[in-house]
């Protein structure tokens, strides 16, 4: 297949990093070439001299007994998982573990459960569904590992990858990134982050995830490294802006650059490659320890006063643009939004021929504060539930999130929740703030996205990975005429039926298989969950 015409790519000064090599197992060693006896000779002298040896040995033996051997120390049990893994060691020489939420999984905080004193519909809430006894279990096939022995110390050939949008957006797009150097046999230069032009965060990859632990998470699977080798810095490179229809080990020597990886990738690929896209997004990328620790904080400080519900709302200014979408503020605000899609048509996602009242009513708009308070009352969320709000500023600022408010006052966010100067350093930086958000929101008892999205997705996913935890996702297209129409109709009646409407939406096990195309970080059963 003919390649485009190169373009031109800025470079700055690449340094030579020293090569990122696998553990050695502390069990055995593998020299790179058997030993040999270089000289014909050596050999017959060698066994002469052996059994000369042992002859003298067995007519004289020494006069003093040898020392007695130290007593071994109790064998501790060792678990089954540990010794799948050493055999797997042992068939194909290459470092696999067997992985499980203790190997550097990103775990929340345990639910809290309902309070002592709640009413029916408020205790059924807050329970938790029924997880079916599912959990992770990421087995490569014999096969994979044995290809991981050559793959994971690939030198020669390389992947470099542009990813770009928002947090969520760039994780999906690493995870692909690794998926695809896996299947070119080559390995991976750790991705650079785009700076996007809405949000114009200019954080590398170790600003965000913690990039060691990144490596060692993936030293079995695929060879990451810092930056290409010096020998690589040539005056043109390309960058393809597709990636190839059909992708294949590269054979040669060299580099390949992609950019633009969203949603390029099957979701339907081979069940080792399933494994390894959650053994990137719930695993490896697990983010920088001093995000960790203040996310930690903040979502301690939620929990510890209860149950808490996390929403993410999706009211800022740059979602109205996109999808067109009435805002619930009035007109003023509304105009000024169509202002806005006017001045910048590149920008719009959704160009769909219709008003703004039918994508509404079609379930192609987020939802505002005001449906979202709705649906949390018809839910039986109690009026005195904790609040967590996830996002970022909303359009109309404290007005846009008023109707929430007036329903559910113990509302909090993480500008309330950090001490004094805390995210000072962060404020401009909003996928750090965006990390921390996904922090709480993951140690949430019932999580809520207002919209479909990136953070929905990975929500959902991650928080059936770590034992199903709830995670209510809005039937909107079903569920707004319902709630317009509560005003006519009884409260009760009307909670009955959004109820009814999201009894199977509340978290619990559903297969990936179930639909076509459906995504395994959004529902990683059955490849990377199984029951006990």
């Amino acid at each position: 297949m003919a390649k485009p015409p190169p373009r031109a790519f800025k470079t700055a000064c690449i340094t030579l990093t020293p090569p990122c090599f696998p553990a050695v197992s502390p069990f055995f060693f593998i020299p790179k070439k058997p030993w040999r006896l270089r000289s014909p000779y050596l050999t017959p002298l060698f066994l002469l001299c052996t059994f000369l040896c042992l002859c003298l040995l067995t007519l004289h033996p020494p006069t003093h007994p040898p020392p007695p051997c130290p007593p071994l120390p109790n064998p501790s049990p060792i678990p089954p998982l540990y010794i799948a893994s050493l055999s797997s060691i042992w068939k194909d020489h290459s470092n696999h573990e067997s992985v499980s939420l203790s190997t550097g999984a990103t775990v929340p905080l345990p639910p809290r459960g309902p309070p002592v004193t709640v009413n029916a519909s408020a205790a059924e809430f807050w329970r938790q569904p029924d997880g079916e006894g599912y959990r992770p279990c990421l087995d490569f096939s014999l096969d994979y590992r044995k290809a991981s022995a050559k793959i994971a110390k690939e030198k020669r050939r390389f992947l470099v990858v542009v990813v770009s949008g928002g947090l969520n957006q760039q994780r999906n797009q690493i995870v692909d990134a690794v998926v695809m150097a896996r299947i070119l046999e080559a390995a991976l230069v750790v991705p650079v982050l785009e700076v996007n032009r809405v949000w114009k965060d200019e954080s590398e990859f170790s600003d965000i995830f913690d990039l060691e632990h990144f490596k060692k998470t993936l030293q079995s699977d695929v060879r990451i490294v810092s930056s290409l080798p010096s020998t690589y810095l040539v005056s043109k490179q390309s960058i393809e802006n597709q990636i190839p229809a059909h992708v294949s080990p590269l054979n040669e020597e060299g580099f390949l650059i992609l950019k633009g990886l969203e949603s390029r990738l099957s979701k339907n690929l081979p069940t080792d490659l399933q494994k390894l896209r959650c053994k990137v997004a719930f695993h490896a990328l697990r983010f920088a320890s001093q995000i960790r620790d203040l996310g930690e904080q903040v979502a301690r400080r939620m929990w510890i006063e209860g149950p808490y519900v996390a929403i993410h709302l999706r009211m800022e200014k740059d979602v109205w643009v996109r999808t067109g979408c009435p805002t619930g503020l009035g007109s003023e605000y509304d105009n000024a939004i169509a202002i806005d899609r006017k001045s910048n048509p590149d920008f719009l996602t959704d160009k769909l021929n219709m008003t703004k009242s039918a994508r509404r009513l079609a379930g192609l708009c987020p939802l505002n504060a005001r449906e979202v308070a709705r649906l949390l009352k018809a839910l039986g969320a109690p009026r005195d539930a904790n609040i967590y709000v996830a996002g970022g500023e909303p359009f109309g600022g404290s007005r846009a999130l008023q109707p929430l408010v007036d329903e559910f006052p113990n509302i909090a966010t993480k500008l309330t929740l950090a001490r004094k100067g805390e995210l000072e350093p962060y404020l401009s930086k909003p996928s750090i703030l965006a990390a921390i958000d996904y922090i709480v929101s993951l140690s949430s008892d019932v999580f809520v996205p207002s919209h479909g999205g990136n953070m929905g997705r990975a929500m959902q996913g991650h928080r059936a990975y770590v034992g199903h935890r709830k995670h209510i996702k809005p039937n909107k297209r079903m569920m707004l005429p319902l709630l317009d129409d509560a005003a006519a109709a009884a409260e009760e009646e009307v909670g009955k039926a959004v109820r009814r409407l999201h009894k199977y939406s509340m978290g619990q096990p559903e297969s990936r298989r179930k639909k076509i195309d459906r995504d395994v970080l959004a529902y990683p059963v059955p490849e990377c969950m199984c029951k006990s």
